[in-house]
């Protein structure tokens, strides 16, 4: 149980992290504190003192105690001191994730940098939490993934202090727009359209389409998937078009897959994935509906992630780039580190991964099907 004198310390740090107090602004008084947290004078006191002796606070004779300037950190550090990369995923051990960090740490290691790593679990508030204990650290750069990047970020004033203190950071796999970061991306909805032609080539018209929309990758791959109808003059059913958040894709997507398959005008022949993860997930779904892949429906993932090859169904899908992703986000950190700019964040040489197209066995030509029968 944290102690009074810390919970004061603590929420005088926070309001510097988001940027509540900004650099020589003056904080509340002793008086005020005391009636916020309901503390003596002497806690207030304690608490203060040790923000002023760790640099987080300045006081001025007869004029109050201020929010020190941090901006100058990394300036003052020895330059014998740990170097320090955080980097901030969605997820850690599950799906593609171990292989990017896998690629990134093996790069920064080569360069003498240690590496922290953070899963957010695509929890906005998971997230908030290591930015302030990030930004309380002394870390070189981020590597962040963001956390359901479709939607507006409540974060972003911590983004705003990296940049405040020429910390550098780049993003993977999507960015919060309003910063216009440096970042790695693939080309999704590209990926999308892919995915999508693919089926359309070989005489299906009738596909669903299913789509994590809390993630832009998710919005971008559907709208490819709706780009490669128009292209090819088909029209959509929009029930064939399911979406899910983070928080739904244990059950709704395989409830919806469910519902559209045993409905009495169902003419659905093929299935176009978010990513491999929920392919299997509909597979096992499709198993339980002893319906059959591909004579039955053929089926498309995205990341040709190792699920792709071990399933009895050998998956087609989109090629992530993985452990390259990871290593080209070291990279950039490295040389953003190196060039010392206070617009080092800037998405000038950001890296755009042009997606390609796996074939296995899970998808089937129904144009050569009707042919043969």
């Amino acid at each position: 149980m944290s102690t009074k004198y810390t919970k004061v310390k603590t929420a005088i740090k926070s309001k510097i992290i988001d940027g509540t107090y900004t650099p020589h602004q003056k904080i509340s008084s002793e008086y005020e504190l005391m009636k916020e947290f309901d503390v003596s004078r002497h806690t207030v006191r304690q608490a203060i003192g040790n923000l002023v002796t760790t640099g987080w606070l300045y006081r001025e004779q007869g004029s109050g105690t201020f929010c020190a300037d941090r901006s100058t950190i990394n300036d003052k550090k020895p330059q014998t001191s740990q170097k320090n990369i955080a980097i901030i995923t969605t997820y850690i051990s599950d799906y593609i994730f171990p292989s990017i960090i896998r690629g990134a740490e093996a790069r920064l290691s080569e360069e003498g940098y240690q590496v922290s790593i953070f899963s957010t679990n695509n929890n906005q508030e998971n997230e908030r939490i290591i930015l302030e204990k990030i930004l309380s650290q002394n870390f070189d750069g981020v590597i962040v993934e963001p956390t359901k990047s479709a939607y507006s970020n409540p974060n972003l004033s911590y983004y705003l202090n990296l940049e405040r203190l020429s910390i550098p950071y780049n993003m993977i796999h999507a960015s919060y727009d309003e910063l216009e970061p440096a970042s790695i991306v693939m080309d999704d909805e590209e990926g999308g359209l892919i995915q999508t032609e693919h089926l359309i080539k070989q005489g299906h018209t009738n596909i669903a389409g299913f789509f994590k929309t809390d993630d832009a990758q998710g919005t971008k791959r559907m709208k490819g998937f709706i780009k490669a109808h128009r292209k090819n003059n088909i029209s959509i059913n929009p029930n064939y078009i399911v979406t899910y958040t983070t928080e739904e894709k244990g059950i709704k997507p395989s409830e919806k897959l469910e519902n559209l398959l045993t409905a009495l005008n169902h003419e659905i022949t093929g299935l176009v994935c978010y990513n491999d993860e929920l392919a299997m997930k509909l597979l096992d779904s499709l198993r339980k509906m002893n319906k059959k892949i591909p004579e039955d429906l053929s089926i498309v993932g995205y990341d040709d992630s190792p699920l792709a090859d071990i399933s009895e169904v050998k998956l087609t899908s989109i090629v992530h780039p993985k452990s390259d992703m990871g290593k080209a986000a070291a990279n950039m950190i490295i040389e953003q580190i190196k060039s010392n700019k206070r617009n080092n964040y800037k998405n000038e040489n950001s890296v755009v991964y042009s997606p390609e197209l796996i074939i296995r066995t899970s998808t089937k030509n129904i144009n050569q099907s009707e042919m043969t029968s």
